[in-house]
C-alpha cells in the first residue's frame, strides 16, 4: 500500500516518467535549467504521477551534468508542482558492501523525507547485488521515503531465481518491485511469464520498465497493466539508454483511457518539438536493425549505443561484435570486451603460407579504398606497367584493372562474409587468415584461391613472423603491412589513403597506426603516391 498521500491509488496506474534519467546516458546527464522547466511542467499537464529526475550518485569521475546527482541543492532551483512526486534513483552497485553502505547511505541522502524536494528513491540492482541491497529499504522507509527497487536483467534469470528473489524482497519495507527488460529482448508473453513468478513470491505493487530493441516497448508495458502491474515507465521520444524506452507521448494516450480522464498533450508536444526531436537527431536513439539484433541476442544496449556513436565502427565491426557478443556473452557491459569483440580471430595465431615467396626483395603497392586510386588510375596502371611492383588491393578495391593486381587482401570475418559472392568472382589469390575465421566463412570460401596468413590481434604490438603475423588493430592496412614485412619486401606505396575528416576518430587511428608502424625497427619505408592527409612521405605518382 502507498502511504504517501501525494500518489493517489484512484490514478492506478501509477504513471513514472524518467526522461532526464535514462535519457541521460546520451548526454551525460547534461540537460539545461529550460529544458528541465518545461519538462516538469509538461509532466504535470499530462497527468503524470512521479518523475524521476535523475541519478544520485557517489562516483565523481570526469564530467557529468547535474542530473547524474540531482543534489538537494540542486533540487532547491526547479520549481515543481506540489501535486507531482519527484523521485531519483541509486545504482545498487553503490550500496552492495555491507561495511561502506550506512556510511554511503549517509552522503547521499542528508536529509530526511520531510525535508527533501523528492519523495521516491528506487534502487537498480542486478540479482547478485538485490540481497546485499535489501537493508537499504529499511534505512530509507525510517527516514520517510517511498522505496522502489529495479530488479535488471530479469529476461535471462530461471523461475527458482525470480521466485527466490522476490521471496527476499518481502521481507523488507518496500512500496513496489519493478522488473526492468534491461536486454530489450522480452516479448509480452515473457512479460506475463515474469509477472507470474514474481506473484509466487511478492504480494507488493509491481512494476516495469521496458527497453525497445525490438519495437515491443509500449506492447510489454501494456500488457504487463493487463496482468496486474501497477506502476510504469516512459521517456519522452522513448529517450533512454541504447534504443531506449517506451515513449511517454504514447503511453500517456494509454493511461488516460484506462482513467477515463483527459489530459492537456500540447506542453509535452512542444517539449518535443522544442527540445527532444533535435536531440534525438544529434544522438541518434532509437532501435534499429543492430539494436534488434542485441535484444534477441540478450547483449546489452549499450555495446550497440557506444559504437553507434563512434565512427570508427562501420557496419562490419557493429555486426562482427554482435556475434562476438551472441557466442561469448554480453549481458554486462565491458568497454574491453568492446574493443577486443572487433577482432574476433579464434584461437593462437596460425598459417601456412610464406608471403618471401612472393614479395623477397621487391617493392609493394598497396591500393586502398579511398577515391585517389580512381582519381590517378591511368599514372597507377603505368607505373605498374613498368615497375612491375607486387600490387595488393585491399578488399575488393577494383579500380585498377584486374589484370594488374597480384593478390588481395581481406582479414575482417563479417567484412568477408559480406564480400564472399565477390571474391569468389574475383581472379586474384586472397591473402586472409583462413584458418582462423569462423567456418560459414571458410565454407563460402572453399573454392577460392586463399593463401592462409595468420593473425594475432594485441594492443601496442607489431610482430612479423613467417606464416602470421601480431598487430594492434583490426584494419587491414595493419595486416598488409605486416605481411608485406614478413615477406621482406623492399618498400611501400601506398594510393588511395585519402584520408577522413579532421575531427573524424579515424583520422587519428590512421594517423596513429601509422606512427606506430614506422617506429618499428623492422618496419618497410613508405611512400604516399596519391594525395594524403598523414604524416607520411609523399611523393607524386607522376613524378616516380
Amino acid at each position: 500500500m502507498i502511504t504517501n498521500k501525494k500518489i493517489s491509488l484512484e490514478s492506478s496506474p501509477i504513471f513514472l516518467d524518467c526522461t532526464l534519467r535514462d535519457g541521460g546516458y546520451y548526454n551525460s546527464w547534461n540537460f539545461s535549467q529550460d529544458l528541465a522547466q518545461e519538462y516538469i511542467e509538461a509532466m504535470h499537464a499530462a497527468s503524470v504521477d512521479v518523475v524521476e529526475l535523475g541519478l544520485r550518485s557517489l562516483k565523481t569521475s570526469g564530467f557529468q551534468g547535474p542530473y547524474a546527482y540531482t543534489t538537494d541543492e540542486f533540487l532547491e532551483g526547479l520549481s515543481i508542482p506540489p501535486e507531482l512526486v519527484i523521485g531519483i534513483m541509486v545504482n545498487g552497485s553503490e550500496l552492495a558492501s555491507p561495511a561502506s553502505q550506512e556510511a554511503a547511505l549517509n552522503a547521499l541522502f542528508p536529509l530526511p523525507a520531510s525535508e527533501a524536494k523528492f519523495q521516491l528513491v528506487r534502487i537498480a540492482c542486478h540479482a547478485h547485488e538485490f540481497r546485499d541491497v535489501l537493508p537499504v529499504a529499511s534505512w530509507l522507509k525510517e527516514r520517510g521515503f517511498m522505496v522502489g527497487f529495479n530488479l535488471m536483467q530479469v529476461a535471462n534469470k530461471s523461475e527458482s531465481e525470480i521466485v527466490d528473489l522476490s521471496k527476499a524482497a518481502t521481507c523488507y519495507p518496500i512500496d513496489v518491485l519493478y522488473f526492468a527488460d534491461s536486454m530489450g529482448g522480452m516479448s509480452p508473453e515473457d512479460a506475463v511469464r515474469i509477472i507470474g513468478w514474481i506473484r509466487q513470491g511478492w504480494s507488493g505493487s509491481i512494476g516495469i520498465h521496458t527497453h525497445d530493441n525490438l519495437g515491443l516497448a509500449l506492447q510489454n508495458s501494456l500488457r504487463a497493466l493487463d496482468e496486474g502491474v501497477t506502476w510504469v515507465d516512459s521517456t519522452v521520444t522513448g529517450m533512454g539508454r541504447g534504443p531506449g524506452n517506451a515513449k511517454t507521448e504514447e503511453l500517456v494516450i494509454e493511461i488516460q483511457e484506462r482513467r477515463g480522464n483527459s489530459v492537456d498533450m500540447v506542453p509535452l508536444m512542444q517539449l518535443i518539438r522544442k527540445h527532444f526531436k533535435p536531440m534525438q537527431n544529434l544522438y541518434g536513439w532509437g532501435t534499429n536493425s543492430y539494436y534488434f539484433l542485441a535484444g534477441k541476442y540478450n547483449i546489452h544496449p549499450t555495446y550497440i549505443q557506444e559504437m553507434l556513436n563512434d565512427s570508427r565502427y562501420n557496419e562490419e565491426d557493429i555486426l562482427s561484435v554482435i556475434e562476438h557478443l551472441r557466442v561469448e556473452g554480453g549481458h554486462s557491459f565491458d568497454s574491453n570486451i568492446l574493443e577486443t569483440a572487433r577482432h574476433f580471430y579464434r584461437g593462437k595465431p596460425k598459417g601456412s603460407w610464406n608471403p618471401e615467396s612472393m614479395m623477397k626483395a621487391k617493392e609493394v603497392l598497396i591500393l586502398g579504398s579511398g577515391p585517389g586510386v580512381e582519381c590517378h588510375k591511368s599514372a597507377i596502371e603505368s607505373y605498374i606497367v613498368r615497375k612491375k611492383p607486387i600490387v595488393l588491393a585491399l578488399n575488393t578495391q577494383c579500380s585498377i584493372s584486374a589484370d594488374l593486381i597480384d593478390v588481395r587482401v581481406a582479414c575482417h570475418p563479417v567484412r568477408l562474409l559480406s564480400d564472399c559472392k565477390v571474391h569468389t568472382q574475383l581472379p586474384q589469390p586472397l591473402i586472409t587468415p583462413i584458418s582462423m575465421l569462423p567456418e560459414e566463412i571458410k565454407k563460402l570460401l572453399s573454392n577460392k584461391n586463399t593463401l592462409d596468413f595468420g593473425l594475432k590481434i594485441e594492443s601496442g604490438i607489431f610482430e612479423f613472423g613467417h606464416h602470421f603475423c601480431t598487430i594492434p588493430t583490426s584494419l587491414v592496412i595493419a595486416y598488409a603491412f605486416a605481411i608485406s614485412t614478413s615477406g621482406g619486401a623492399t618498400r611501400l606505396l601506398m594510393a588511395g589513403f585519402d584520408g577522413y575528416g579532421a575531427d573524424d576518430p579515424r583520422s587519428l587511428e590512421m594517423q596513429s597506426l601509422l606512427s606506430f608502424y614506422q617506429s618499428n625497427s623492422k618496419a618497410l619505408p613508405l611512400l604516399a603516391v596519391t594525395p594524403n592527409k598523414y604524416s607520411i612521405p609523399t611523393h607524386s605518382i607522376y613524378a616516380l
